[in-house]
């Protein structure tokens, strides 16, 4: 994921959250003491966000898997229900990889790699480098890196999310970017390119007494492109849209304590149907 993988914020009515419909995030929970100008400085993350995305992703190999697919039969719940089988025996560094090459393989991949791309990792310069390198099929890597180096390296952008221009966080402060799947389906496949969807939920922001940007649940599905390259699935290019959106519960947020722990405290999964 980009820099995405991407964060506005709702405003509070009454005991529920109206959302702006251009909320990449799905929007959040914040506290009631809000103001226009954090509002316009969130807004402004946004642009940045999406013109992030765009840039990283332009371009490239104009062949996917939607080219010359044969499509699959339409999913059900039970379709990406476990199997049972063990999705992958290997890792480079700490992303899976040595995928099945089958439909199974492919969502596996396609939700392991919704992992890393939207990641904190992918704010420090080395560690976004590793993740490239790894997920992206080797054709279009370099082209990737480089536009994924001009999006994660502007001050501007880095400064509204309230990050150091290194890609830090300040002192006293979290960086949260995590991706959680939900699921995965298959739309395309054949034997040498699969077009997967994985729906997932994200959180993203700042945990801190002092943060002015607070970490914030959102929503997207993201259909990935991927091709059998390297005996292992990879990335070609990808998509992303909003939701689905479940309703919100009227859950009280959590203290900037308890989210900081929360994100040092529990760590993430392996993914795999």
């Amino acid at each position: 994921m980009t820099p995405g993988d991407e964060h506005d914020y709702g405003e509070r009515t009454g005991t529920r959250l109206r959302l702006p419909e251009t909320d990449p995030y799905g929007g959040a929970r914040r506290p009631a003491r809000s103001s226009s100008r954090s509002l316009v400085t969130v807004v402004g993350v946004v642009v940045l966000l999406i013109a992030a995305i765009a840039f990283a992703n332009r371009g490239g190999d104009d062949t996917s898997a939607s080219d010359t697919p044969q499509q699959a039969n339409k999913p059900n719940a039970k379709s990406t229900a476990p199997s049972g089988t063990k999705p992958v025996e290997s890792k480079s560094g700490t992303i899976p990889t040595g995928y099945a090459h089958d439909a199974q393989g492919a969502q596996s991949a396609a939700a392991n790699y919704a992992v890393a791309l939207g990641s904190a990792d992918m704010f420090v310069k080395d560690r976004r480098h590793t993740i490239v390198d790894t997920v992206y099929a080797p054709a279009v890597a370099a082209a990737r890196q480089s536009a994924l180096d001009t999006a994660y390296s502007s001050a501007t952008f880095l400064s509204n999310i309230g990050l150091d221009k290194d890609g830090s966080a300040p002192d006293g402060q979290s960086f949260v970017s995590r991706v959680i799947p939900v699921g995965t389906k298959v739309t395309a496949s054949d034997a040498a390119t699969a077009t997967v969807e994985v729906w997932y939920t994200s959180l993203f922001g700042l945990s801190g007494e002092a943060s002015t940007n607070p970490v914030s649940e959102s929503w997207f599905t993201t259909t990935y492109q991927l091709t059998w390259a390297d005996n292992d699935w990879k990335v070609v290019e990808f998509q992303q849209k909003d939701g689905p959106v479940p309703v919100g519960r009227d859950q009280r947020a959590s203290t900037a304590d308890d989210m900081t722990k929360a994100v040092e405290e529990y760590g993430g999964f392996t993914y795999a149907r």
